[in-house]
């Protein structure tokens, strides 16, 4: 028996244990290929293209990285150009050239260096870096993301196998029933009509079974598509449950402090990132200076007029002048809105944030509650079971109160595995609200 999550420790219930364990144990699973969750979660962070999607966004992130810090330096051209033309581009000339010239080339370098942008350089280099933790927080969120589903979709197929189990086990408890009834009929000692009845419900029971089988189907299918390993028909989800503690006694309740919340981390890079924009717009308006060096050389080849090479250096300035009052002075205009737009969506993201934390923790806190009290309903389902059976087989009670009471104890086996599954994704939902998800580093996922 192996327990499948970490974060799932704290002060046991044995009752419960006791209760479902021996629901298990009485049991025994037709399924062949087995998967735990640890093995599930393993191969959906290697197979998921969302990731490798966030691992190459990191990438581009760095590059366009690269590609602002290169404008620190100068940027240099070379060009070069030649004509030919078979008779002649100059025709000869007496006593100045006597043989005309048939091809002329230009060849030219030049380096420019920005000295001064208004500041565009350095905004587009700390807009570049800002994209690059930004990638970074979302890749980490894509991996968090990926773990989640993968539970979710794991809980779903051992919530299905579950039920199966129920019905197998309530299947056998009405063929028992069945045979009972037949022997009992054919000794005249009840009225067809009690057969009947048991008939009735068990071929409802059949028809569930069919329904359950091919809504696992369905979600096995989901399940390995996701996780990215080979469908097959009878592969199982190997999970226990496991003891669960009141979520008081595991996690303190949030404190709703958002300082190293991704999301929250990710509002606040939205700002600077605005506000970035905006000092850009406004070093539109600001005059440019560049210098620079350029060489050239013109001649032509096997020619007798001799190659001329010449040298230069200059500087440039230029003032947006229209800028001032035309679309530059718009445009610098519209960015100082959506700085304020962002500053809205960044407070509206927070109380977001808040709520969905605050509600992950009740969710979870009436998920364990809706344990205990499915648990205590099976109990009470079972003994009253019990009682019937005790009744209808000392002749007090028709076979119409002992199939009631059988369909309550199925009823109530059902929703114990419900609340269970429940539980378990209420815990990952909220771990993932509060950025509490043990999860691999981009490092080891790049390998």
């Amino acid at each position: 028996m192996i327990h499948i999550k970490s974060h799932n420790t704290g002060i046991k219930s044995v009752q419960l244990f006791s209760v479902i364990g021996m629901m298990l144990l009485g049991f025994h699973s037709s399924f062949g290929q087995k998967i735990t969750l640890e093995e599930s979660q393993k191969a959906a962070l290697k197979h998921s293209n969302a990731i490798k999607n966030g691992l190459l966004t990191i990438e581009k992130s760095e590059a366009f990285k690269k590609e602002m810090v290169a404008n620190y330096f100068p940027n240099v051209e070379a060009s070069a150009i030649g004509l030919y033309a078979p008779n002649d581009l100059i025709s000869p000339i007496e006593g100045i050239l006597p043989y005309g010239i048939d091809n002329l080339y230009n060849a030219s370098a030049t380096a420019t260096e920005v000295i001064y942008a208004g500041g565009k350089i350095r905004s587009s280099n700390a807009l570049a870096d800002l994209q690059l933790e930004t990638s970074q927080i979302r890749a980490e969120q894509a991996v968090d993301s990926v773990l989640v589903v993968t539970e979710n979709k794991f809980w779903q197929l051992v919530q299905l196998q579950e039920q199966q189990k129920v019905i197998e086990t309530n299947e056998a408890y009405l063929d028992e029933l069945l045979k009972q009834q037949q022997d009992l009929l054919e000794a005249g000692l009840i009225a067809k009509n009690q057969l009947l009845q048991v008939k009735v419900n068990r071929s409802e029971l059949l028809l569930n079974k069919s329904k359950l089988e091919n809504m696992r189907k369905l979600a096995l299918l989901d399940f390995s598509l996701y996780v990215g390993v080979a469908y097959a028909p009878d592969m199982v989800a190997d999970a226990n449950f496991e003891n669960i503690a009141p979520p008081e006694l595991k996690y303190p309740e949030p404190d709703l402090d958002l300082n190293g919340n991704s999301n929250y981390m990710l509002l606040e890079k939205s700002i600077t990132a605005s506000s970035l924009q905006t000092k850009m717009a406004k070093a539109g308006l600001l005059p440019s200076f560049a210098v620079g060096v350029s060489a050239q050389e013109f001649g032509s080849i096997d020619s007798s007029i001799s190659n001329q090479f010449t040298g230069l250096a200059f500087g440039t300035l230029s003032i947006p002048i229209s800028d001032w009052w035309g679309s530059g002075k718009q445009k610098v205009k519209q960015e100082l809105i959506q700085e304020e737009i962002a500053q809205n969506n960044r407070k509206d993201g927070i109380d977001q944030l808040k709520l969905a934390i605050t509600q992950s923790w009740y969710d979870l806190v009436n998920a364990h509650e809706q344990v205990t009290y499915a648990l205590e309903n099976k109990q009470l389902a079972e003994e009253n079971l019990k009682v019937n059976r005790d009744n209808y087989d000392s002749g007090l009670s028709g076979v119409t109160d002992l199939l009631d009471a059988q369909a309550m104890a199925q009823n109530a086996q059902s929703n114990l595995i419900n609340a269970y599954t429940n539980f378990e994704n209420k815990e990952i939902t909220f771990l993932y609200k509060t950025d509490q998800l043990v999860a691999p580093s981009l490092e080891s996922l790049k390998e």
